[in-house]
């Protein structure tokens, strides 16, 4: 039976938000966990997280302990990562020996440069008015890097010395299934001349590069398999395309031609079960500042 795809040039909003939030967004979840665990995140860490989108990434350091705040220029992403970390602005966490803490959690609208001159002000910003943030987290690939320069720079201003500043992407095309998707996916935008998503696939120096570029002194790195599977294949062209990685191709052509496009593309990552899988790596950078 043939998926169920969107019609026209865009969802609403809003059930794109959700198709991320409820189908894409749990696939980096092994590399939100593998950086928590080699950084300590726990109790007491103040963390400030770059295009938090619909907040699981956030979520899971409040999980820890962590004191959180996310900034995002999506308002419907933000709305869900209301949803989920805010159903009371403050709480506390359990007594770890030094005292319990009341903390509070933050979600801005836009990037810290959108805030740097009033962040002191910001309600619930006492946390970073006494010394910064402790880990700065850039966990979604997709965002290009165009985007994330002016968000380093406003962090560089305001965060703590030895604060530490996690930039992620796609490892090499040969170990990331998606990519090869992507790729024939896209082919209604190459055909019309459309420049495709920037998705910082397989640069070697391109996290050491917008690190460097940033200020930032990188301080070591690692890989993660994070495989995407879906239940079924219309869930992964709804996944897929709540990313933004085929924007470019929908504005060339329309959701629907690029949602069957999509649906060909992921064919042969069907398992007999009607399951989809695509096997993927991804590759974080430390850096400090």
């Amino acid at each position: 039976m043939a998926p169920t795809l969107y019609r026209g040039t865009r969802p609403g909003a809003q059930a794109r938000a959700r198709d991320w939030a409820e189908i894409q967004e749990r696939m980096l979840v092994p590399l939100y966990e593998t950086v928590y665990d080699r950084l300590g995140i726990g109790p007491y860490t103040r963390l400030l997280g770059l295009g938090c989108g619909t907040g699981l990434a956030l979520l899971l350091a409040a999980g820890r302990g962590a004191v959180v705040t996310g900034c995002d220029p999506d308002a419907t992403k933000l709305a869900v990562a209301r949803d989920r970390l805010l159903p009371d602005p403050a709480w506390s966490v359990r007594d770890t020996g030094r005292g319990p803490v009341t903390r509070t959690t933050r979600l801005l609208l836009g990037g810290p440069q959108d805030h740097l001159s009033g962040f002191p002000d910001t309600p619930g910003a006492a946390d970073s008015a006494d010394g910064g943030f402790d880990v700065v987290t850039a966990f979604d690939p997709a965002m290009p890097a165009a985007d994330l320069e002016p968000a380093l720079a406003a962090v560089a201003a305001t965060a703590s010395p030895g604060c530490a500043v996690v930039l992620a992407g796609w490892g090499p095309p040969e170990r990331c299934a998606t990519s090869r998707v992507l790729r024939a996916a896209v082919r209604p935008a190459e055909t019309r001349g459309s420049r495709l998503h920037d998705i910082r696939l397989s640069g070697r120096d391109d996290l050491e590069d917008l690190a460097r570029g940033a200020g930032l002194r990188p301080d070591g790195s690692g890989r993660v398999s994070c495989p995407f599977g879906y239940p079924d294949l219309p869930s992964a062209v709804r996944g897929l395309l709540s990313t933004g990685l085929f924007d470019a191709a929908v504005d060339a052509a329309d959701r629907h031609r690029v949602g069957k496009e999509l649906a060909a593309a992921l064919r042969p990552y069907r398992r007999p079960d009607g399951t989809v899988r695509m096997d993927n790596v991804f590759r974080y950078l430390i850096a400090r500042m």
